[in-house]
């Protein structure tokens, strides 16, 4: 552990907390500075040492009656050497290094903060990132690891904040078998799949590939033993598909009711004005990762496929929401404003990063490279002077009349399609407004609404990808601290996704958010089933694992749930390096009318 700090002047700040024991009990050894350097990588459980020369004192932070050992190069100069088994009378060597293995059945029954160790076949490893400590100063690494034992269908959870064993986290790839001990179990609320395992001052981890598991003691116990006894049961290819690297992840699933979230957030800040989360995620660090909340609504909805985000479908409730903006990193923060003009630089000083001006382009100024859309004409109020809400569909007369969801294409290299699409959108022009129930006005026309706006493609760090294990260390590197993942170099899990633009109701700032419906819980069965419709998605994250997900063209469809719902949005904020950050709506809760 590093604890340097600028008004002190020491060459070699660092300690090294071990547990030591002999046939009496066990204490805390604590190894300062150059005895830390010295001895720390030196050592590993179960090695017999003898120790003299040093300073017994309280424990810092314990009870009262807790002490520890304090091993240092002076004051006075500590005396360490290794020694051989054979070298010990059997009356005076200490007993083996106590292991508690609890497979992830048997987890489901250990109480809150229990101390324990686990084994497992590693399926997901995920992407370092990096949070506040409690004091909000020092940033922690941590990644998220799911491991596999075959006792039940809930994985163990593991969140493994960075150790003082850099060689073994580079080698955690999927298809290790990787031994966490001294875990210390998390339960999180009243959730019954909300557990996970996290570090304590005394964790270590060891995985294949690096020869641990041969030279530790613990490969002889009996949980060891049935852990390989399944492992030898397992097919290759079966695991491959399902062993993921990197992407956004969360873990534990959040509540799934206003209310539940409510309970859980009490004493942390509350809901941020857009203005307000715009200076929050331009102050992340690299990796950084923030859950924030915004109340909002939605003001368009958008389908992608990663590298195909010509062909969207998209819907959309106001005609500002349809202005193209200028390419830039994701996600954006945007005034809304009535006026087309364009809007002033949300920094006076400098472009801020992932937050760059937009800029609208005139509809008129197609050409051949350009995106058409297959658009619904808009209503003009010609007394108003202005658009009106309602929207004209039009359909062959067998068809519903319906709204649809509007289609993106990528027009012909040759220029046709957008020759045909022009001339066809002037037989929309002066339509007779006789088939639109709603309208009473004969004297209204009709106009084009202008192209869909240009979304940048989602971060390739935001999916998960296949792990490949062939080539396992240029994926370990890409995922890794300032690694960058190439478009399709590996293969993405997912590469479909939606993008909701929220209007704070704040101040009218513009949010565009990743949403990520597919189901990316370690265990499907954990979320309670719902009916698919927009309301229960968004609260739930996730389409139910209880019965079929909508098609996208369906969902798109049902956007129009939507108008006008108040909402308390979930944000997950992550700066992924350069000038691209991560901005993932988890949960959206329906904030019900005073």
């Amino acid at each position: 552990m590093y604890y340097g700090r600028p008004d002190r002047n020491c060459d070699c700040p660092y300690k090294a907390m071990l547990e030591v024991s002999d046939r009496t009990g066990s204490v805390c050894a604590v190894l300062w500075n150059s005895v830390c350097v010295s001895w720390y990588r030196c050592l590993k459980p179960g090695d017999i040492i003898s120790l003299s020369c040093y300073r017994v004192k309280q424990r810092y932070g314990a009870q009262t009656d807790d002490i520890e050992i304090s091993v240092n190069s002076r004051n006075p100069t500590a005396q360490i050497s290794l020694l051989p088994e054979s070298s010990v009378s059997p009356e005076h060597l200490p007993p083996a290094p106590p292991y508690s293995f609890y497979s992830s059945k048997e987890i489901l029954d250990r109480p809150h903060s229990s101390v324990l160790d686990v084994i497992g076949l590693l399926t997901f490893s995920g992407r370092p990132e990096r949070i506040r400590n409690s004091r909000r100063v020092e940033l922690l690494e941590y990644r998220w690891l799911r491991l596999e034992d075959g006792t039940s269908d809930q994985p163990i959870m593991v969140k493994l904040f960075s150790t003082s064993q850099p060689e073994t986290h580079r080698k955690l790839h999927p298809l290790s078998v990787v031994v966490c001990s001294r875990l210390k179990l998390i339960r999180v609320g009243d959730q019954t799949h909300g557990h996970f395992l996290t570090n304590t001052a005394y964790t270590q981890v060891y995985c294949t590939g690096l020869g641990h598991h041969s030279e530790m003691s613990y490969r002889n116990l009996l949980p060891v033993r049935r852990f390989l006894q399944w492992l030898r049961t397992q097919d290759d290819q079966q695991v491959l598909s399902r062993a993921l690297i990197g992407g956004f992840f969360l873990f534990p699933p959040p509540p799934v009711t206003l209310e539940t979230y409510m309970k859980d957030c009490r004493g942390e800040p509350g809901f941020l004005r857009g203005a307000e989360l715009q200076r929050e995620v331009e102050r992340l660090c690299y990796r950084e990762r923030r859950t924030l909340s915004i109340q909002a609504t939605v003001t368009m909805v958008t389908y992608s496929c990663r590298g195909e985000e010509h062909r969207s479908l998209f819907w959309t409730h106001r005609a500002s929401s349809l202005s193209p903006f200028s390419s830039s990193s994701s996600p954006r923060l945007l005034k809304s404003c009535a006026d087309p003009s364009p809007l002033p630089p949300l920094s006076a000083c400098s472009t801020p990063r992932s937050f760059r001006p937009p800029h609208f382009s005139p509809p008129s100024s197609l050409s051949a490279s350009s995106t058409v859309s297959q658009l619904t004409p808009w209503r003009l109020d010609s007394r108003a002077g202005r658009k009106s809400a309602k929207r004209k569909q039009l359909v062959p007369p067998e068809t519903p009349n319906r709204r649809r969801p509007r289609v993106t294409l990528q027009p012909e290299q040759d220029g046709k399609t957008v020759i045909l699409f022009d001339a066809s959108m002037e037989f929309l022009e002066n339509t007779n407004t006789d088939e639109d129930e709603s309208d009473d006005d004969d004297d209204s026309s009709f106009v084009t609404a202008p192209l869909t706006p240009s979304f940048p493609p989602i971060a390739m760090e935001t999916l998960p990808m296949r792990y490949d294990h062939t080539h396992r260390e240029e994926q370990s590197v890409a995922v890794g601290m300032g690694g960058v993942v190439t478009a399709g170099r590996f293969q993405s899990a997912l590469k479909d996704y939606y993008t909701l633009r929220l209007r704070a109701l704040s101040d009218g700032m513009l949010v565009d958010a990743i949403f990520l419906p597919h189901n990316s819980s370690p265990s499907p069965s954990s979320l309670p089933p719902h009916a698919n419709t927009w309301t229960s998605i968004l609260s739930h994250g996730a389409f139910s694992s209880h019965k079929p997900p909508p098609s996208p063209a369906d969902l798109i469809g049902m956007a129009a749930q939507l108008t006008n719902q108040r909402l308390v949005c979930v944000l997950e904020a992550c700066h992924l390096g350069g000038a691209s950050t991560e901005l993932v709506l988890s949960r959206a809760f329906h904030l019900p009318e005073l």
